[in-house]
């Protein structure tokens, strides 16, 4: 398989926020944040009202990313503190090599908002069945990559016949659409667009059959969290509170036009992705289906089939350390 690059390398209560604003009040007056633009999401809401600023008692800045492996080297460099909605691939890729993060909560699960669309001139069995000539878009280590290798394996389809090309979503989407390869995996608006050049490779529905779970999380480095536990219990108390206003649909005509521009999206198409999203609650997230025990066990699932993809050089003998479910509890 031939890479263009490789993989190596309502708000919280007053108790809650008082105990944030005294932590950071001696020199962190600010922290940044990073996330997805066409992702939109109902904690870009209060983004941009200054929910986040209000509860944390700092100011929040915010930074877009491509991908979630950007969102990892940025992590490590101290430049962002946490991530939102970070996929767990490129989580696992990160965690696998050595960077010491931590899972945090469950920002979204979806399935039928990440996925892998073959050009409009084949369709799915054309593809798998002549081998030899495909070229395919996939941006390395993240959710889009997991599910193209299972795919890849539920259709029999050596990824030694296959020439991956490392793009970002609106990359492969771009190339798609003039014919510069046979298929592109990504997410959100790119994915989207990717639909009018061709045919997704499998539903979500047959995706989450196969077993092929989707979902991204908020994610930072363990010393971080270490040194600012009431910080970070106030920010995902934010977000908490963000999607339950969204749960109500009664908010959501306020909500949309808000979160549609900061995703940089028209409001159908923002409406659109939302409706494939799923926000599980606080307590579903603590529970064993999640954070309580099943996120560990899917991380250590995606960083085996990397590994047998070559992918990266080894996994870890589990991930259970790098979740931390602790500030969400309280």
């Amino acid at each position: 398989m031939t890479f263009k690059t490789t993989l190596k390398s309502a708000v919280a209560g007053l108790a809650l926020v008082a105990g944030a604003q005294a932590a950071f009040a001696d020199g962190h007056g600010e922290i940044t944040v990073g996330y997805f633009l066409e992702w939109p999401m109902p904690f870009q809401f209060a983004k941009e009202t200054g929910m986040y600023d209000e509860a944390l008692g700092v100011k929040v800045n915010w930074v877009s990313f491509d991908t979630g492996t950007a969102m990892s080297a940025a992590m490590a460099s101290g430049d962002v503190q946490m991530s939102v909605s970070q996929g767990i691939p490129p989580f696992v890729v990160a965690t696998s090599a050595g960077q010491d993060l931590r899972v945090l909560d469950v920002a979204v699960s979806y399935a039928d908002n990440d996925n892998c669309v073959v050009a409009a001139a084949g369709n799915r069995q054309r593809f798998c069945w002549r081998t030899g000539w495909q070229k395919v878009a996939v941006p390395l280590g993240t959710a889009a990559h997991y599910g193209f290798l299972k795919q890849m394996e539920r259709f029999g389809v050596s990824l030694d016949s296959l020439e991956v090309v490392d793009m970002a979503p609106a990359e492969g989407e771009a190339a798609l659409s003039q014919g510069a390869v046979d298929m592109a995996c990504g997410w959100g608006g790119a994915l989207r667009r990717m639909t009018n050049s061709g045919n997704v490779l499998l539903t979500g529905a047959e995706k989450t059959e196969l077993g092929i779970l989707v979902f991204d999380a908020t994610t930072a480095p363990t010393s971080y969290v270490a040194e600012n536990s009431d910080q970070v219990a106030a920010f995902l108390s934010v977000t908490a509170s963000a999607n339950a206003m969204w749960a109500d649909e009664a908010n959501q005509a306020k909500m949309l036009p808000v979160i549609a521009k900061d995703a940089g999206m028209s409001e159908d198409d923002a409406a659109s992705t939302l409706s494939t999203f799923v926000f599980p609650t606080v307590e579903e997230q603590l529970s064993e289906a999640w954070l309580g025990g099943n996120a560990a066990t899917f991380m250590k699932g995606v960083a085996d089939v990397f590994v047998e993809a070559k992918s990266i050089d080894a996994a870890k003998a589990s991930y259970e350390d790098n979740v931390n479910a602790g500030p969400l509890s309280q």
